[in-house]
């Protein structure tokens, strides 16, 4: 049995959880959040969403497979901090090739277990997300409560631009870093759809997105040229795209006015699909505001209906902001979709350009695939209108 060592959660408002360390020696402070998913920590992890943020998980026992290099969001992990009911004592998965606890030990992020995640969960809903502190060095209650009350609040803040790629690229469906199933036994079926022989160029901002996404464009007819958040309007027009997609991302939509300005601006042009950050990011663009959730969406057992056909679909969700339907209602757009536990915004389509979004994440990794049809929405849009129908 390994050394115990302990550890401490401290929330803003003086609360304190102790534990047992796991991952690296540090002290961190972030917004304490929690997520429902019952499987995915990697990806989680790896989720540049969860950039500033100290995840909760609420399944019980986390760990139990390890991690490996395909099921990875992004290059490293992105959130600050991780925090479990029971971390597994064992790994048992042929794919693994490291434990969670050696994982984040690797990349300097702390992790505490024993801790009684339902009571926390519980605080998070009622009281709503909060800044905290978690230190698996030697640290007083005091000090704890202090760091995370210093700790600079997510609304106004801009993540996107330490998550963003640093320069425009094309994304490789063959780069066995990108695009890599080599562990699928032979006659494994993914149920992936049948690529089209015509594909579209798509131009998609970088916000903090994960690797899934593009994977998902690949696969369902794109070319994807992956543009920094901070690219201007005219860097994309000189790559002669045939439509734009805007990305998932961290922090808070409001606080990133060079990316409202940019999507405003091409907006008219091309066909746009947003998920997540991106979909705020359209709201804004369009003259509309977005608010802070009290806790947030954050799981893959989100219930979502168009409440233009009827459809109810579960989704994989991860965000802390929403948007204002009034702020939309006479700017062009309207809301398609709403989420059926709280009635807040979840899609929003544009009376008359070739623009829809979506709040949650329809390549769901992790999580389920009632969203994929959207891009196949995609993909038509975009052929209609190379074709002249829009």
């Amino acid at each position: 049995m390994p050394t115990f060592r302990p550890a401490i959660l401290a929330l803003e408002d003086g609360s304190i959880f102790r534990g047992r360390a796991f991952g690296a020696d540090a002290t961190i402070a972030g917004e304490c959040v929690f997520n429902t998913s019952m499987t995915g920590y990697q990806e989680i992890l790896t989720d540049p969403s969860y950039f500033g943020q100290i995840v909760t998980m609420t399944a019980v026992q986390i760990g139990n497979y390890g991690i490996n290099p395909e099921d990875a969001e992004a290059g490293a992990p992105k959130c600050s901090g991780f925090v479990v009911r029971e971390l597994s004592p064992i790994v048992s998965n042929w794919r693994s090739q490291i434990s969670l606890d050696d994982y984040l030990r690797q990349y300097g992020i702390p992790g505490i277990s024993e801790i009684d995640t339902r009571a926390l969960t519980k605080k998070l809903r009622v009281d709503g997300a909060m800044k905290c502190c978690l230190s698996t060095l030697p640290l007083t209650d005091a000090e704890a409560v202090e760091r995370a009350r210093a700790w600079r609040d997510m609304s106004g803040s801009d993540y996107v631009k330490d998550v963003t790629c640093s320069a425009p690229f094309i994304w490789s469906p063959t780069d066995p870093a990108n695009f890599n199933t080599p562990y699928l036994p032979v006659g494994t079926s993914l149920n992936v759809p049948h690529t089209p022989a015509k594909k579209f160029r798509v131009a998609a901002f970088d916000y903090g997105a994960k690797h899934s996404i593009f994977r998902k464009l690949v696969q369902h007819g794109f070319d994807v040229q992956v543009f920094p958040a901070m690219a201007t309007a005219a860097q994309v027009r000189e790559q002669k795209p045939d439509a734009l997609f805007l990305s998932n991302g961290p922090g808070d939509p409001a606080a990133l006015p060079y990316v409202h300005q940019t999507v405003t601006e091409l907006l008219p042009e091309y066909p746009t699909f947003g998920i997540c950050l991106g979909h705020q990011m359209i709201t804004h663009a369009l003259g509309g505001s977005t608010y802070k959730l009290k806790f947030g969406h954050r799981g893959g057992n989100q219930p979502v209906k168009n409440i233009e056909t009827g459809r109810v679909s579960i989704t994989a969700q991860n965000h802390g902001f929403a948007t204002d339907p009034k702020s939309i209602e006479s700017r062009g757009a309207k809301v398609t979709e709403i989420n059926l536990n709280d009635n807040t915004v979840e899609g929003l389509r544009h009376n008359t350009l070739p623009v829809f979004s979506v709040q949650y994440h329809p390549e769901a990794a992790p999580g389920p695939n009632d969203a994929d049809p959207l891009f196949v929405d995609f993909y038509k849009m975009v052929e209609a209108r190379k074709a002249g129908k829009i």
